[in-house]
């Protein structure tokens, strides 16, 4: 199947198995989905053929997948918590499974109103878990301190773009080093090959500099920013396994991730007076919802505030 990793094969008779595979083509090329994401995709989508196999008594044929009713999809979901998988996977799998149905009726191969109609498992509303202004300056403080010099100055400088302009770690990872030194601004690929620009704070473009200078590697223009210290590109693992060592330097929560640190510059922008559609466009959300979930860390920190130093709020009934 062009795109995708294969995971299990698809139970399901040839035309389905071919719209499949013109769906993961069309999610690869049109779509421009990650590898990840398209493996993901697979297995959803095998896993929903398993079940209508079993469900059905057959290989599902196209002729099936437009005779399908809710209850049918309902009873996939039965299925899946049955098996064990928390709501947020049921959800993710319903979603693929429409996704799927969405392309086979703007193909014209099958069409049914009922996939549509059949809602999705309600989830827990995640709420971001930034670092404090203060832990997110001892991160980068206690980043420098590496038994190599220019390996600490690196992780400070990918750490420092990481809280200073909000890139995701794979993001940053990505930079090539053409980029330095940096200017004002920078364009950044993000999901789904998005581009957006970014400002540059000057403590970035400082510790980006910092840490060219000193790495006694050749860095080529067209190859990675960051590298490790035998010279290939710098992997993430390597960066979420010193920021665990960070972590617990500092004795900070288990949430304390390189993520957090995206989540941190969001959040102490929104605490000082950020807009959300700038920060929005600055963290690359297609959607302004994902941005929002900010603002419930925001109300989260005015509610500890308040319990702790109100008044009122700390006189309770006997």
């Amino acid at each position: 199947m062009a795109g995708l990793r294969a995971v299990e094969p698809i139970r399901a008779e040839a035309s389905v198995r071919a719209a499949v595979t013109d769906w993961a083509t069309w999610l690869a090329s049109e779509r421009r989905a990650a590898a990840n994401t398209l493996a993901a995709y697979q297995s959803d989508v095998a896993a929903f053929f398993a079940f209508l196999t079993e469900h059905l008594g057959q290989t599902p044929t196209l002729n099936d997948l437009g005779r399908l009713r809710a209850a049918d999809l309902r009873a996939y979901m039965a299925n899946r918590r049955a098996n064990g998988l928390q709501s947020s996977s049921v959800a993710r799998g319903l979603s693929t499974v429409r996704g799927f149905f969405r392309f086979l009726e703007r193909r014209g191969l099958v069409s049914n109103a009922a996939i549509a109609g059949v809602r999705s498992p309600k989830l827990p509303r995640a709420v971001p878990k930034p670092l404090t202004v203060d832990a997110a300056r001892d991160v980068l403080v206690t980043a420098a301190e590496s038994g190599v010099a220019w390996v600490g100055l690196r992780d400070v400088a990918l750490l420092t773009l990481l809280y200073g302009c909000g890139l995701r770690i794979g993001e940053a990872l990505g930079l090539k080093r053409a980029v330095a030194p940096l200017g004002t601004s920078l364009i950044v690929t993000g999901k789904g090959n998005k581009q957006r620009m970014v400002p540059i704070l000057p403590a970035v473009r400082d510790a980006v500099a910092a840490y060219v200078a000193a790495c006694p590697l050749t860095l080529a223009a067209d190859g990675p920013l960051f590298v490790g210290e035998r010279g290939a590109a710098l992997q993430a693992a390597i960066v979420q396994k010193r920021v665990r060592a960070i972590r617990a330097a500092l004795d900070l929560p288990d949430t304390a991730t390189p993520h957090a640190l995206r989540h941190s510059f969001a959040t102490h922008l929104l605490g000082a007076g950020g807009d959300l559609r700038t920060i929005q466009e600055l963290l690359g959300h297609a959607s302004l919802s994902t941005t929002q979930r900010y603002t419930d860390v925001d109300a989260e920190r005015l509610r500890e505030v308040y319990d702790k130093a109100h008044p009122r709020a700390r006189s309770r009934p006997s």
